[in-house]
């Protein structure tokens, strides 16, 4: 499973990132706005599970069921 965590360290992204870490899920994290922008993520944070991409409500649910 690869699981990238598209932030701009905001609060919400900090939450995000807090969460996967409690969880001890590995993800690489980008913060390259150029590249977000070319995936059309519009806001921060997205968590993109096996291309799959999450807002911040979908990837805390997501997250809950692992």
């Amino acid at each position: 499973m690869e699981v990238i965590l598209y932030t701009t360290h905001c609060p919400q992204c900090k939450v995000l990132d807090m969460k996967l870490k409690e969880k001890g899920i590995k993800y690489t994290e980008c913060t390259d706005i150029d590249e977000m922008i070319k995936l059309g993520i519009t806001s921060a944070p997205q968590l993109q599970v096996d291309k799959k991409l999450l807002d911040f409500s979908e990837a805390i649910k997501w997250m809950r069921g692992q």
